[in-house]
Protein backbone atom coordinates (compact mmCIF):
# COMPACT_ATOMS: atom_id res chain seq x y z
CA UNK A 1 0.00 0.00 0.00
CA UNK A 2 3.03 2.29 0.25
CA UNK A 3 2.74 3.79 -3.25
CA UNK A 4 -0.91 4.81 -2.88
CA UNK A 5 -0.25 6.11 0.66
CA UNK A 6 2.51 8.36 -0.67
CA UNK A 7 0.04 9.74 -3.20
CA UNK A 8 -2.52 10.42 -0.46
CA UNK A 9 0.16 12.16 1.60
CA UNK A 10 1.10 14.39 -1.35
CA UNK A 11 -2.57 15.32 -1.81
CA UNK A 12 -2.88 16.13 1.91
CA UNK A 13 0.21 18.34 1.90
CA UNK A 14 -1.07 20.17 -1.17
CA UNK A 15 -4.36 20.87 0.62
CA UNK A 16 -2.76 21.77 3.98
CA UNK A 17 0.20 24.09 3.45
CA UNK A 18 2.56 24.12 6.40
CA UNK A 19 1.89 20.51 7.44
CA UNK A 20 4.39 17.89 6.30
CA UNK A 21 3.88 14.14 6.64
CA UNK A 22 6.67 11.57 6.74
CA UNK A 23 5.71 7.96 6.02
CA UNK A 24 7.70 5.57 8.22
CA UNK A 25 7.87 2.01 6.92
CA UNK A 26 7.43 0.09 10.17
CA UNK A 27 7.48 -3.51 8.94
CA UNK A 28 5.92 -6.14 6.76
CA UNK A 29 2.76 -6.72 8.84
CA UNK A 30 0.64 -5.31 11.65
CA UNK A 31 2.60 -7.12 14.35
CA UNK A 32 5.89 -5.55 13.26
CA UNK A 33 4.25 -2.12 13.21
CA UNK A 34 3.08 -2.73 16.80
CA UNK A 35 6.62 -3.76 17.81
CA UNK A 36 8.03 -0.54 16.37
CA UNK A 37 5.38 1.50 18.16
CA UNK A 38 6.24 -0.31 21.40
CA UNK A 39 9.88 0.63 20.88
CA UNK A 40 8.86 4.27 20.44
CA UNK A 41 6.76 4.10 23.61
CA UNK A 42 9.81 2.80 25.48
CA UNK A 43 11.82 5.89 24.68
CA UNK A 44 11.94 6.49 20.97
CA UNK A 45 10.34 9.22 18.88
CA UNK A 46 6.55 8.85 18.95
CA UNK A 47 4.68 9.03 15.66
CA UNK A 48 1.70 11.32 15.22
CA UNK A 49 -0.43 8.59 13.63
CA UNK A 50 0.02 4.83 14.01
CA UNK A 51 -1.61 1.94 12.16
CA UNK A 52 -3.22 -0.35 14.76
CA UNK A 53 -4.76 -3.68 13.83
CA UNK A 54 -7.75 -5.58 15.14
CA UNK A 55 -5.32 -7.50 17.37
CA UNK A 56 -3.07 -4.64 18.55
CA UNK A 57 -5.20 -1.55 19.25
CA UNK A 58 -6.96 -2.73 22.42
CA UNK A 59 -3.90 -3.23 24.59
CA UNK A 60 -2.49 0.13 23.59
CA UNK A 61 -5.83 1.65 24.61
CA UNK A 62 -5.99 -0.40 27.82
CA UNK A 63 -2.55 0.88 28.81
CA UNK A 64 -3.49 4.49 28.00
CA UNK A 65 -1.01 4.69 25.13
CA UNK A 66 -3.60 5.77 22.54
CA UNK A 67 -5.63 8.97 22.68
CA UNK A 68 -9.43 8.65 22.97
CA UNK A 69 -10.55 10.43 19.81
CA UNK A 70 -14.08 11.47 20.72
CA UNK A 71 -13.30 14.94 22.15
CA UNK A 72 -10.87 15.69 19.31
CA UNK A 73 -13.47 14.57 16.77
CA UNK A 74 -16.16 16.71 18.37
CA UNK A 75 -13.90 19.78 18.46
CA UNK A 76 -12.96 19.28 14.81
CA UNK A 77 -16.61 18.86 13.77
CA UNK A 78 -16.01 15.51 12.09
CA UNK A 79 -19.22 13.62 11.28
CA UNK A 80 -18.48 10.02 12.26
CA UNK A 81 -21.91 8.83 11.12
CA UNK A 82 -20.54 8.35 7.61
CA UNK A 83 -18.11 5.66 8.78
CA UNK A 84 -19.47 2.13 8.35
CA UNK A 85 -21.06 1.50 11.75
CA UNK A 86 -19.58 -1.96 12.37
CA UNK A 87 -16.06 -0.76 11.50
CA UNK A 88 -16.15 2.38 13.66
CA UNK A 89 -17.67 0.46 16.55
CA UNK A 90 -14.75 -1.98 16.52
CA UNK A 91 -12.57 0.66 18.25
CA UNK A 92 -15.00 1.32 21.11
CA UNK A 93 -13.66 0.64 24.60
CA UNK A 94 -15.48 1.98 27.64
CA UNK A 95 -17.63 4.26 25.52
CA UNK A 96 -14.65 5.94 23.80
CA UNK A 97 -13.16 5.34 20.34
CA UNK A 98 -9.44 4.85 19.90
CA UNK A 99 -9.01 4.70 16.11
CA UNK A 100 -10.63 5.56 12.80
CA UNK A 101 -11.19 2.64 10.41
CA UNK A 102 -8.65 2.67 7.57
CA UNK A 103 -7.31 -0.56 6.01
CA UNK A 104 -10.31 -2.68 6.90
CA UNK A 105 -10.95 -6.17 5.67
CA UNK A 106 -12.81 -9.40 6.15
CA UNK A 107 -11.80 -12.86 4.98
CA UNK A 108 -13.31 -13.98 1.69
CA UNK A 109 -13.79 -17.39 0.14
CA UNK A 110 -11.73 -17.35 -3.07
CA UNK A 111 -12.22 -20.12 -5.62
CA UNK A 112 -10.73 -21.12 -8.97
CA UNK A 113 -13.68 -21.12 -11.37
CA UNK A 114 -11.91 -23.39 -13.85
CA UNK A 115 -11.36 -26.08 -11.21
CA UNK A 116 -14.92 -25.51 -9.95
CA UNK A 117 -16.31 -26.21 -13.40
CA UNK A 118 -14.10 -29.26 -13.80
CA UNK A 119 -15.51 -30.59 -10.52
CA UNK A 120 -19.08 -29.97 -11.68
CA UNK A 121 -19.81 -27.55 -8.81
CA UNK A 122 -22.20 -24.57 -8.92
CA UNK A 123 -20.60 -21.18 -9.48
CA UNK A 124 -20.72 -20.08 -5.84
CA UNK A 125 -19.11 -20.70 -2.49
CA UNK A 126 -20.35 -23.40 -0.09
CA UNK A 127 -23.35 -22.51 2.07
CA UNK A 128 -21.63 -23.95 5.14
CA UNK A 129 -18.66 -26.14 6.04
CA UNK A 130 -20.70 -29.31 5.81
CA UNK A 131 -21.52 -28.52 2.19
CA UNK A 132 -17.83 -27.86 1.56
CA UNK A 133 -17.03 -31.28 2.96
CA UNK A 134 -19.57 -32.81 0.57
CA UNK A 135 -17.83 -31.02 -2.32
CA UNK A 136 -14.31 -31.87 -1.19
CA UNK A 137 -14.11 -35.32 -2.80
CA UNK A 138 -14.76 -33.84 -6.25
CA UNK A 139 -12.30 -31.01 -5.63
CA UNK A 140 -9.63 -33.43 -4.46
CA UNK A 141 -10.08 -35.51 -7.62
CA UNK A 142 -9.72 -32.43 -9.84
CA UNK A 143 -6.68 -31.20 -7.88
CA UNK A 144 -4.84 -34.48 -8.35
CA UNK A 145 -1.44 -35.16 -6.85
CA UNK A 146 0.26 -31.87 -7.74
CA UNK A 147 -2.41 -29.47 -6.48
CA UNK A 148 -4.67 -29.20 -3.45
CA UNK A 149 -8.41 -28.84 -3.01
CA UNK A 150 -8.13 -26.26 -0.24
CA UNK A 151 -5.28 -24.24 1.19
CA UNK A 152 -5.17 -22.29 4.44
CA UNK A 153 -2.65 -20.04 6.12
CA UNK A 154 -0.76 -21.76 8.92
CA UNK A 155 -0.68 -20.70 12.56
CA UNK A 156 2.05 -18.12 11.96
CA UNK A 157 -0.02 -16.29 9.37
CA UNK A 158 -3.57 -15.63 10.61
CA UNK A 159 -5.03 -19.15 10.69
CA UNK A 160 -6.44 -17.99 14.04
CA UNK A 161 -8.41 -15.30 12.17
CA UNK A 162 -9.83 -17.62 9.51
CA UNK A 163 -10.63 -20.54 11.83
CA UNK A 164 -12.86 -18.24 13.89
CA UNK A 165 -15.39 -18.52 11.06
CA UNK A 166 -15.28 -22.32 11.23
CA UNK A 167 -15.67 -22.31 15.02
CA UNK A 168 -18.69 -20.00 14.77
CA UNK A 169 -20.27 -22.11 12.00
CA UNK A 170 -20.22 -25.10 14.36
CA UNK A 171 -21.76 -23.03 17.16
CA UNK A 172 -18.51 -22.63 19.08
CA UNK A 173 -16.37 -19.62 19.92
CA UNK A 174 -12.96 -18.64 21.25
CA UNK A 175 -14.48 -16.90 24.26
CA UNK A 176 -17.56 -15.32 25.75
CA UNK A 177 -16.54 -11.90 27.01
CA UNK A 178 -13.50 -12.67 29.22
CA UNK A 179 -14.14 -16.42 29.60
CA UNK A 180 -12.23 -18.65 27.13
CA UNK A 181 -14.41 -21.30 25.47
CA UNK A 182 -11.95 -23.30 23.35
CA UNK A 183 -12.87 -26.48 25.23
CA UNK A 184 -16.59 -26.00 24.55
CA UNK A 185 -17.72 -29.20 22.75
CA UNK A 186 -18.82 -27.20 19.69
CA UNK A 187 -15.45 -25.45 19.39
CA UNK A 188 -13.72 -28.81 19.78
CA UNK A 189 -16.00 -30.20 17.06
CA UNK A 190 -14.84 -27.43 14.72
CA UNK A 191 -11.23 -28.21 15.56
CA UNK A 192 -11.84 -31.88 14.83
CA UNK A 193 -13.42 -30.95 11.50
CA UNK A 194 -10.29 -28.98 10.57
CA UNK A 195 -8.07 -31.89 11.59
CA UNK A 196 -10.19 -34.34 9.58
CA UNK A 197 -9.78 -32.16 6.49
CA UNK A 198 -6.02 -32.31 7.01
CA UNK A 199 -5.98 -36.07 7.60
CA UNK A 200 -8.12 -36.60 4.50
CA UNK A 201 -5.68 -34.69 2.30
CA UNK A 202 -8.29 -32.00 1.59
CA UNK A 203 -6.49 -29.02 3.12
CA UNK A 204 -2.86 -27.99 2.98
CA UNK A 205 -1.38 -25.35 5.29
CA UNK A 206 1.01 -22.74 3.95
CA UNK A 207 2.47 -19.40 5.01
CA UNK A 208 1.42 -17.81 1.71
CA UNK A 209 -1.76 -19.44 0.36
CA UNK A 210 -2.54 -16.46 -1.89
CA UNK A 211 0.63 -17.13 -3.87
CA UNK A 212 -0.24 -20.80 -4.44
CA UNK A 213 -3.84 -19.94 -5.31
CA UNK A 214 -2.76 -17.32 -7.85
CA UNK A 215 -0.43 -19.90 -9.40
CA UNK A 216 -3.37 -22.30 -9.85
CA UNK A 217 -2.11 -24.75 -7.22
CA UNK A 218 -5.20 -24.64 -4.96
CA UNK A 219 -8.88 -24.86 -5.85
CA UNK A 220 -9.88 -22.48 -3.05
CA UNK A 221 -8.53 -20.53 -0.09
CA UNK A 222 -9.71 -18.26 2.71
CA UNK A 223 -7.87 -14.98 2.39
CA UNK A 224 -8.25 -11.32 3.31
CA UNK A 225 -10.07 -8.88 1.06
CA UNK A 226 -6.79 -6.97 1.23
CA UNK A 227 -5.25 -9.66 -1.00
CA UNK A 228 -7.85 -9.22 -3.75
CA UNK A 229 -5.80 -6.73 -5.75
CA UNK A 230 -2.74 -8.97 -5.88
CA UNK A 231 -4.71 -12.14 -6.60
CA UNK A 232 -6.71 -10.48 -9.38
CA UNK A 233 -3.49 -9.25 -10.97
CA UNK A 234 -1.48 -12.47 -10.64
CA UNK A 235 -4.05 -15.21 -11.37
CA UNK A 236 -4.15 -16.50 -14.95
CA UNK A 237 -7.62 -18.02 -14.45
CA UNK A 238 -11.08 -16.69 -13.61
CA UNK A 239 -11.24 -15.95 -9.88
CA UNK A 240 -14.49 -16.22 -7.92
CA UNK A 241 -15.17 -14.71 -4.51
CA UNK A 242 -17.95 -15.61 -2.08
CA UNK A 243 -19.11 -15.04 1.47
CA UNK A 244 -17.47 -17.23 4.10
CA UNK A 245 -19.33 -20.51 4.74
CA UNK A 246 -22.16 -20.20 7.24
CA UNK A 247 -24.52 -17.41 8.22
CA UNK A 248 -23.61 -14.16 10.00
CA UNK A 249 -20.23 -15.54 11.04
CA UNK A 250 -17.61 -13.58 9.12
CA UNK A 251 -15.08 -11.80 11.37
CA UNK A 252 -14.06 -8.25 10.61
CA UNK A 253 -10.36 -7.49 10.51
CA UNK A 254 -7.65 -5.21 9.21
CA UNK A 255 -6.48 -1.97 10.78
CA UNK A 256 -7.36 1.54 11.80
CA UNK A 257 -5.32 4.67 12.49
CA UNK A 258 -4.82 5.85 16.05
CA UNK A 259 -3.07 8.77 17.71
CA UNK A 260 -0.53 8.23 20.53
CA UNK A 261 -1.45 9.65 23.92
CA UNK A 262 2.04 11.01 24.65
CA UNK A 263 2.19 13.83 22.09
CA UNK A 264 1.17 17.48 22.36
CA UNK A 265 -2.38 18.67 21.78
CA UNK A 266 -1.25 20.59 18.69
CA UNK A 267 0.24 17.43 17.21
CA UNK A 268 -2.93 15.52 18.05
CA UNK A 269 -5.07 18.07 16.20
CA UNK A 270 -2.91 17.86 13.08
CA UNK A 271 -2.80 14.06 13.38
CA UNK A 272 -6.59 13.88 13.45
CA UNK A 273 -6.81 16.19 10.45
CA UNK A 274 -4.55 13.81 8.54
CA UNK A 275 -6.33 10.66 9.78
CA UNK A 276 -9.71 12.08 8.72
CA UNK A 277 -8.30 13.00 5.30
CA UNK A 278 -6.81 9.54 4.90
CA UNK A 279 -10.19 7.95 5.58
CA UNK A 280 -12.59 10.34 3.84
CA UNK A 281 -14.92 9.04 1.14
CA UNK A 282 -12.76 9.98 -1.84
CA UNK A 283 -9.54 8.67 -0.35
CA UNK A 284 -11.00 5.41 0.95
CA UNK A 285 -12.07 4.78 -2.67
CA UNK A 286 -8.56 5.55 -3.94
CA UNK A 287 -6.95 3.36 -1.28
CA UNK A 288 -9.31 0.41 -1.54
CA UNK A 289 -9.29 0.27 -5.32
CA UNK A 290 -5.50 0.08 -5.21
CA UNK A 291 -5.32 -2.60 -2.51
CA UNK A 292 -8.52 -4.63 -2.17
CA UNK A 293 -9.44 -3.42 1.30
CA UNK A 294 -13.04 -2.29 1.96
CA UNK A 295 -14.30 1.31 1.78
CA UNK A 296 -14.77 2.55 5.34
CA UNK A 297 -17.25 5.33 4.49
CA UNK A 298 -20.90 4.71 3.68
CA UNK A 299 -20.97 7.47 1.09
CA UNK A 300 -17.95 6.02 -0.73
CA UNK A 301 -20.02 3.41 -2.56
CA UNK A 302 -22.21 6.20 -4.00
CA UNK A 303 -19.32 7.97 -5.72
CA UNK A 304 -19.46 7.54 -9.53
CA UNK A 305 -15.91 6.17 -9.76
CA UNK A 306 -16.66 3.55 -7.10
CA UNK A 307 -19.92 2.50 -8.75
CA UNK A 308 -18.08 2.05 -12.03
CA UNK A 309 -15.27 0.13 -10.33
CA UNK A 310 -17.61 -2.28 -8.56
CA UNK A 311 -19.58 -2.88 -11.74
CA UNK A 312 -16.34 -3.74 -13.54
CA UNK A 313 -14.91 -5.69 -10.56
CA UNK A 314 -17.75 -7.70 -8.96
CA UNK A 315 -15.29 -9.60 -6.74
CA UNK A 316 -14.56 -6.34 -4.92
CA UNK A 317 -18.27 -5.97 -4.21
CA UNK A 318 -18.42 -9.33 -2.39
CA UNK A 319 -16.76 -7.94 0.73
CA UNK A 320 -19.06 -4.91 0.79
CA UNK A 321 -22.13 -7.12 0.42
CA UNK A 322 -20.87 -9.43 3.18
CA UNK A 323 -20.27 -6.58 5.65
CA UNK A 324 -23.83 -6.59 7.12
CA UNK A 325 -23.33 -10.26 8.00
CA UNK A 326 -20.06 -9.82 9.89
CA UNK A 327 -19.56 -9.97 13.65
CA UNK A 328 -16.97 -8.61 16.04
CA UNK A 329 -14.19 -11.00 16.93
CA UNK A 330 -13.91 -12.92 20.17
CA UNK A 331 -11.97 -11.25 22.99
CA UNK A 332 -9.59 -14.19 23.31
CA UNK A 333 -8.11 -13.39 19.90
CA UNK A 334 -8.17 -9.62 19.61
CA UNK A 335 -8.04 -8.28 23.17
CA UNK A 336 -5.85 -10.77 25.05
CA UNK A 337 -2.12 -10.04 24.63
CA UNK A 338 -0.55 -12.60 22.31
CA UNK A 339 -3.96 -14.11 21.58
CA UNK A 340 -3.51 -14.53 17.85
CA UNK A 341 -0.11 -16.20 18.14
CA UNK A 342 -1.29 -18.41 21.00
CA UNK A 343 -4.34 -19.63 19.08
CA UNK A 344 -2.32 -20.05 15.89
CA UNK A 345 0.19 -22.28 17.67
CA UNK A 346 -2.62 -24.47 19.04
CA UNK A 347 -4.22 -24.74 15.60
CA UNK A 348 -0.88 -25.84 14.15
CA UNK A 349 -0.82 -28.60 16.76
CA UNK A 350 -4.35 -29.63 15.76
CA UNK A 351 -3.39 -29.64 12.08
CA UNK A 352 -0.41 -31.87 12.91
CA UNK A 353 -2.71 -34.45 14.49
CA UNK A 354 -2.53 -33.76 18.23
CA UNK A 355 -5.67 -34.49 20.25
CA UNK A 356 -8.02 -31.55 19.73
CA UNK A 357 -9.72 -31.63 23.15
CA UNK A 358 -6.36 -31.76 24.96
CA UNK A 359 -4.87 -28.91 22.93
CA UNK A 360 -7.94 -26.70 23.36
CA UNK A 361 -8.19 -27.40 27.10
CA UNK A 362 -4.59 -26.23 27.53
CA UNK A 363 -5.36 -23.18 25.37
CA UNK A 364 -8.30 -22.32 27.64
CA UNK A 365 -6.08 -22.47 30.73
CA UNK A 366 -3.24 -20.44 29.19
CA UNK A 367 -5.60 -17.77 27.89
CA UNK A 368 -7.32 -17.48 31.29
CA UNK A 369 -3.97 -16.99 33.03
CA UNK A 370 -3.13 -14.07 30.73
CA UNK A 371 -6.58 -12.51 31.21
CA UNK A 372 -6.30 -12.76 35.00
CA UNK A 373 -2.79 -11.35 35.10
CA UNK A 374 -2.81 -8.68 32.39
CA UNK A 375 -6.40 -7.70 31.63
CA UNK A 376 -8.66 -7.93 34.66
CA UNK A 377 -6.54 -5.72 36.94
CA UNK A 378 -6.85 -2.89 34.38
CA UNK A 379 -10.50 -3.19 33.42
Amino acid sequence: SKTVEQKLIADFEAANSGIKVKLVDAGKNYEEVAQKFNAALAGGQLPDVVVVSDVTWFNFALNKQLTPLDDLISAAGIKVGDYVDALYKDYDFGGKHYALPYARSTPLFYYNKEMWRAAGLPDRGPKNWQEFKAWSTKLKAVAGADKTAFELADGTNYLDWYFQNMAWDFGGAYSKEWTPTFSDPKTVEAGQFLQDLAKGGIVRFNKAPATDFSAGLAACILESTGSLGGISKDAKFEVGTAFLPGTNNCPTGGAGVGIPAGITDARKQNALKFAEFLTNAQNTVTFTQATGYMPVRKSAVELPEEKAFLQKNPNAKTAIDQLPFTRSQDNARVFVPGGGARIGKALDQVAQGQDVATVFKALDAETQRVIDAQIKPKL
